[in-house]
């Protein structure tokens, strides 16, 4: 995605399949798309607040993932850069705005956490590295990535290193975990070896309360996908994501991982009017429906869509975005107790000054298919969002890559910022 240097990488390989995991910036992708960026008026009615504004030193840099919010309203989250080794960092903010770095990266404890965290009722903090956690010049170029916990006590530690082999390399998505307290996840490399240029295509993985890492599913970049994003899962145990690339069409698609190790494959994505490229975890409903959101990248459908994938296997497109100033590359849906969709575009709006113009908008979708965008980021109050989570007051929080103040980071425009909107 633009949006983080992890979903940078997934777009790399639909640009130049030799060197997928090379870095790439915004602005030649977006050139490379022929994307440009306009500006028409939209109405706000929210009262946007940005809480914190990185700096990129020791407080963190591009923060890749969102935050969550803890049980005293105060928020935790990680950068992927900054810090006191420049590797990223966990940070908290309290409910005065005071941000708190609680660790920094570097080597063996890991490198670049960019899947965001998740907190258990004790209030510990589980997350991923993409990179680190293995000696330099092991199966990866610098480490290939970790599982972490960090206790309610301060102390942080590596759960599992990755290798890079057929265990998984590279997870860069949020964990999630059941009631026993085991850990779920993906990797976007490693699993199949002589899958997708010697890479691998990804695995899902769990790792137990001892430790012990299993891989579930190894993805084989045939009709089953690669690449894959994050995951839900239901009631009974079931697992549910999308991998950004691969399924029938080569596009992406959206699946179900059933407890007994079967991985079925609920929609591939065919581009055109029902688009192409799905990206994040998708969200369920009660009664069992799917929501995601996709980028479109690469066929002629516009800027991506919100899509219903209901429990028959039937996709509905419920906001198809066709124009800058309604957003480009939506990303991170949360859903309210209404079925009310909230979600971000991480570029478009009306927005100046960012990479063509658009700086990203949040937005909302009601239950009628209507969409209004709540927000539009004007670069100084951040630009790129990417993660959106909302407490029990409907209040939602956020991240941005790039923008704010922070004059560490010219590459972004800004080192990103933490923000809140209230309805």
């Amino acid at each position: 995605m633009i949006a983080s240097k992890a979903q940078l990488r997934n777009w790399l390989p639909r640009i130049d399949f030799a060197g997928w995991q090379r870095a790439a910036s915004l602005p030649a992708i977006l050139l490379a798309l022929g994307v440009v960026v306009g500006a028409m008026p939209s109405a706000e009615a929210q009262t946007f607040t940005v809480l914190h504004e990185f700096t990129g030193l020791r407080d963190g840099a591009e923060p890749t993932s969102g935050v969550i919010v803890g049980t005293a309203g105060d928020l935790f989250g990680v950068t992927a850069d900054g810090g006191s080794f420049d590797y990223g960092t966990v940070f908290e903010l309290d409910a005065a705005g005071t941000e708190t770095q609680l660790h920094s990266y570097l080597g063996g404890e890991g490198l670049e956490p960019e899947g965001g965290l998740i907190l258990d009722s004790a209030g510990n903090l589980y997350g991923t590295t993409v990179n680190g956690g293995t000696p330099e010049g092991g199966g990866c170029a610098h480490g290939c990535g970790t599982v972490f916990e960090r206790d309610a006590a301060g102390n942080q530690t590596v759960l599992y290193a990755f290798t890079g082999k057929t265990d998984g390399g590279s997870p860069n998505a949020a964990l999630i975990r059941d009631a026993a307290g085991n850990l779920y996840g993906t990797t976007t490399d490693g699993g199949i070896r002589n899958c997708y240029v010697s890479y691998g295509c990804g695995v899902i993985f769990k790792v137990n309360t001892s430790n012990q890492e299993t891989v579930l599913y190894r993805f084989t970049d045939e009709t089953d996908g690669k690449m894959p994003e994050g995951l839900i899962a239901d009631a009974a145990g079931n697992l549910y994501g999308t991998t950004y690339d691969g399924g029938i069409y080569g596009i992406g698609c959206v699946f179900e991982l059933d407890t007994a190790g079967t991985l079925t494959v609920l929609y591939s994505f065919p581009g055109g009017a029902d688009s192409s490229d799905p990206v994040g975890h998708p969200i369920m409903d009660s009664a069992g429906n799917l929501y995601g959101t996709t980028y479109s990248a690469f066929d002629s459908s516009g800027f991506g869509i919100v899509y219903k994938l209901d429990t028959a296997g039937s996709l509905t497109v419920l906001h198809n975005f066709t124009s800058s100033a309604d957003g480009e590359y939506p990303n991170s849906l949360v859903m309210d107790a209404a079925g009310n969709l909230y979600g971000v575009t991480l570029g478009g709006g009306t927005g100046s000054g960012c990479y063509y113009g658009g700086c990203g908008t949040v937005f909302e979708l009601d239950t009628s298919g209507h969409k209004t965008v709540l927000h539009n980021f004007s670069g100084n109050d951040g630009q790129l969002p990417d993660g959106l989570t909302m407490d029990t007051s409907g209040n939602l929080y956020g991240t941005t890559l790039g923008g704010g103040k922070g004059s560490q980071c010219s590459y972004y425009h800004g080192c990103g910022v933490v923000f809140k909107l209230t309805p």
